[in-house]
């Protein structure tokens, strides 16, 4: 018998294969795996490779497709033979597999379904050097250390690697164990090189030492965070047991309890507020500390806690202090002070706390947010203030519900814990600037809380309860009603500030506007003195707005400069002088005897401004240290005071040329010119109304930015003076119908509208017609219906002001006007003469007048 010789496997393989595509990871040589096959094309490879050979090539595949080609195949890829095959339910197979030896596509057989190929087998290279052997040491070694601290290494993995005995294999089996990126994995099946594929091998095995030091240290640190809050938890347990024992409160959570319940008690809560309260006290104390609802439900009882729910007794007041702190704060505001003074009164009467609702309507700057304090401080309560401006979310007032996260409170019911008060002041400013959003109409949301029907059971939609608001004074401020909802203007009681005159400012600049600036650049009280014209200059012609805030701002300006000029002087003065002599009372003044100068130590006139004039006739500053002063020390002496005196002439030099010149006076100086009277946000103001006739058709244009009312009113207008020329002073109609007219409003820039024009056209339209001027300087304000008749109009009182701006001195107004004559100070009207018409047959007769 023959001796016959035993043929490895890996050396009868074939030389076509079909190949099997894996989505996942390559699969190396020398590994028995199991691996499940779905894709039926697939399916019928893994059925015939069984019923011959059982051999099959697989080949990772270059990117995802379920029904991929050769194309879509990496080049080299490992033989396997088939060792067995389990069928699925669901059609697919699951096939455990040896793989045997890399191979490469030469040439395709058949491109898809199925995959079939011409392949060529590879052999490895170098893997019996000494430096093979080393590398192979140096593998098992890593690996042990990394299976020791990783828990996803079996033991079957550590036998495996150790009885293996080919050093390519064991860097075959190392690389399909480790946590390798799949590409990655395909370029070590492609190396033939041993010692290059156990390099690469070993530089993937020290990454993955490293993330396992990382890991170990995550893990570490996690283990100590758990063991420090479990050690916390028990230390906790044991000092809530001890106190428990010594009848002590038992923890944080305990204590809150005990105070919310006792805060609660004391308010004597019945009906709706107490169950609610007592069924969110009972959910607190159940909660566990731990659990997101704890703070919510924790916030919502601090919040009802420190609210004032108890009644608040009427307190002790007194009318004439009260009237005394609204007259020192404030100049005028006559219909405001009554007005208080009034509320008080009917508060000592009734011996209660109950509120009132006031809204102040007047330009910016006349005082509305300023008074607001000066009333709290009248009737002795706190003061809170916020503004409505551009507020677009009904939220803002009635505030979140609890279901949204950061949920907190509206205005009215956070002011209310700000002042521990159930009857403070409150001012709501420029609640005539509230807009309108997807999230809400805030006017709406203030019905109920200006409304003096429901306020007393308002319901915050975060507290969800009713808090009786009826107690607090409500004061708002807007610049205008024109965008205000009528029924939020309904619930209040409306005040009219109108704008202050000359005098008004001058008056308000001496007892308030002057003593601030002063103190707030700088300067001492009574160092500045102003004559009576220089006020009288900055009112009319750098602050002619209605409000005093120009006014004031012009007053820091000229403080400021003064504070410069003092202080470059002093610093010059101390340059100049050698050593620290001087006396501290020494008087010092500029011009002495013949007008020399008598020292060194004495002011230069040159170096004194235009503006510094002393209080006599001669042009000298008086520099006296002002007697027992304290401040700044400058050396050993003290900084004298200087006082100055400022006339027109230095107005002018600090704030430069008048922005509004006095001499231009809004006069009707041609036929076609006339001069009405306007109400803005601002105030009052004059407005000139300009008409022209062109030769052309018959016609009427309007220009001026006029809104839909004034252009409405200059078609009556042009109807009613077109009927009144033709019929009683016998203009031809030829003449209207070869000429066209066109109606101006000067300063076109700005939006012009309202009903109070018509006349004031009509007048203009008739002047025109007519070839007439109009008499003397008159101006008018009323509108005008298509019969003639002169209808009412609003803000006389701005009006008036606005015309004796303008030096005017006669006002034709609307009959029925007369009733808000008695609302106008006669400090306003006086040298005024108001002609009241009730027809525009009155209105020509007095601006023009039959000759």
């Amino acid at each position: 018998m023959s001796d016959q010789s035993v043929i490895p496997i890996d050396q009868l393989l074939p030389n076509k294969l079909p190949l099997v595509a894996l989505m996942g990871r390559p699969i190396f040589p020398g590994i028995f795996t199991p691996i499940m096959i779905g894709n039926p094309n697939d399916v019928k490879i893994i059925d015939d490779a069984v019923s011959g050979d059982g051999l099959i090539g697989l080949v990772m595949q270059i990117s995802e497709n379920e029904n991929p080609a050769i194309d879509d195949l990496y080049k080299v890829g490992t033989a396997a033979k088939i060792v067995k095959k389990i069928n699925l339910p669901d059609g697919g197979v699951n096939i455990f597999i040896s793989t045997l030896k890399r191979f490469k596509v030469k040439k395709t057989l058949s491109a898809s379904n199925p995959i079939l190929a011409a392949v060529e087998y590879l052999e490895e290279e170098g893997d019996d050097t000494n430096e093979v052997k080393a590398l192979t040491r140096a593998l098992i070694s890593e690996m042990k250390q990394i299976s020791e601290n990783n828990p996803l290494f079996s033991e079957e993995m550590r036998l495996n690697m150790i009885n293996i005995d080919h050093p390519g294999k064991i860097a075959d089996f190392i690389a399909s164990i480790l946590n390798i990126d799949k590409a990655e994995q395909q370029k070590i099946l492609e190396i033939l090189n041993v010692r290059k594929r156990m390099e690469q091998v070993l530089v993937f095995i020290k990454k993955e030492q490293e993330l396992l030091r990382i890991q170990k240290r995550i893990q570490k640190e996690i283990n100590e965070k758990i063991e420090k809050s479990q050690r916390d938890y028990f230390l906790k347990e044991e000092l809530k047991a001890i106190k428990t024992e010594l009848g002590m409160v038992s923890d944080a959570k305990s204590s809150e309890y005990q105070r919310f319940k006792e805060k609660l008690d004391a308010f004597a809560f019945s009906g709706e507020i107490k169950e609610a309260v007592d069924q969110e006290l009972e959910k607190f104390n159940l909660m566990d500390p731990n659990s997101s609802e704890f703070i919510v439900t924790r916030n919502y009882l601090d919040w009802i806690v420190s609210l004032p729910w108890k009644e608040t007794v009427p307190g002790l007041f007194d009318l004439a202090s009260a009237q005394k702190i609204l007259e020192d704060d404030h100049y005028g505001l006559k219909d405001v002070k009554a007005r208080i003074v009034e509320y008080l009164a009917v508060r000592k009467l009734r011996n209660d706390t109950r509120g009132s609702i006031i809204c102040l309507v007047g330009p910016p700057g006349v005082g509305k947010t300023s008074v607001g304090k000066s009333i709290a401080r009248a009737l002795s309560k706190e003061f809170f203030r916020f503004s409505v401006g551009g507020m677009r979310d009904e939220a803002e007032i009635k505030g979140h519900r609890r279901t949204y996260i950061g949920a907190m409170p509206g205005k009215i019911i956070q002011g209310l814990k700000i002042v521990k008060t159930r009857d403070p002041v409150f001012m709501i400013d420029e609640i005539d600037k509230m807009g309108q959003s997807y999230q809400g109409d805030p006017s709406s949301a203030l019905l109920e809380v200006l409304d003096p029907e429901q306020n007393n059971s308002f319901r915050d939609h975060y507290l969800d309860l009713p808090f009786d608001v009826s107690h607090v004074f409500f004061i708002v401020t807007a610049n205008t009603l024109d965008t205000i909802p009528p029924p939020l203007i309904d619930r209040m009681e409306l005040i009219q500030l109108p704008g202050y005159i000359d005098t008004e400012k001058l008056e308000i600049a001496r007892r308030y506007l002057i003593p601030k600036s002063l103190l707030k650049n700088g300067l001492k009280r009574n160092q500045v003195k102003y004559s009576r014209d220089s006020l009288i200059h900055i009112a009319n012609g750098y602050a002619r707005e209605a409000g005093v805030r120009n006014f004031e701002k012009n007053l820091d300006k000229i403080h400021r400069k003064l504070a410069k000029f003092i202080v470059e002087k002093d610093e010059t003065s101390d340059t100049a002088r050698p050593g620290t002599g001087g006396s501290k009372n020494a008087q010092v003044k500029t011009g002495g005897e013949n007008g020399k100068t008598p020292s060194s130590a004495a002011v230069s006139q040159a170096a004194i401004p235009q503006a510094v004039v002393s209080q006599t006739a001669a042009p000298q500053v008086a520099v006296i240290p002002a007697a027992g002063a304290s401040g700044p020390s400058l050396g050993a002496r003290a900084a004298p005071v200087e006082k100055f005196t400022l006339d027109k002439r230095q107005i002018e030099k600090y704030l430069g040329k008048p922005v509004f010149s006095e001499d231009v006076i809004k006069k009707a100086e041609k036929p076609g010119m006339s001069v009405g009277l306007a109400w803005t946000s601002m105030g009052g103001d004059t407005l000139v109304i300009e008409a022209i006739s062109l030769p052309g058709k018959e016609g009427l244009t309007l220009t001026g930015k006029m809104g839909d009312t004034m252009k409405e009113s200059a078609t009556i207008a042009m109807t009613v003076a077109h009927k009144m020329a033709a019929e009683k002073y016998g203009v031809a109609g030829e003449w209207f119908e070869k000429n066209h007219i066109h109606l101006h409003i000067p300063e076109g820039a700005t939006p012009k509208d309202g009903p109070s024009a018509g006349i004031t056209m009509a007048v203009a339209l008739l002047s025109l017609m007519r070839n007439r001027i109009i008499t003397g300087n008159m101006v008018m304000t009323g509108e005008l219906s298509l019969t003639g008749q002169v209808l009412p109009i609003g803000g006389l009182k701005e009006k008036t002001v606005a015309a004796r701006r303008n030096k005017a001195r006669h006002i034709i107004i609307p009959k029925q006007n007369l009733r808000d004559l008695d609302e106008i100070p006669d400090h306003v009207k006086k040298g005024l003469e108001f002609h009241p018409v009730e027809r525009f047959e009155e209105v020509l007769a007095l601006a023009l007048p039959d000759s």
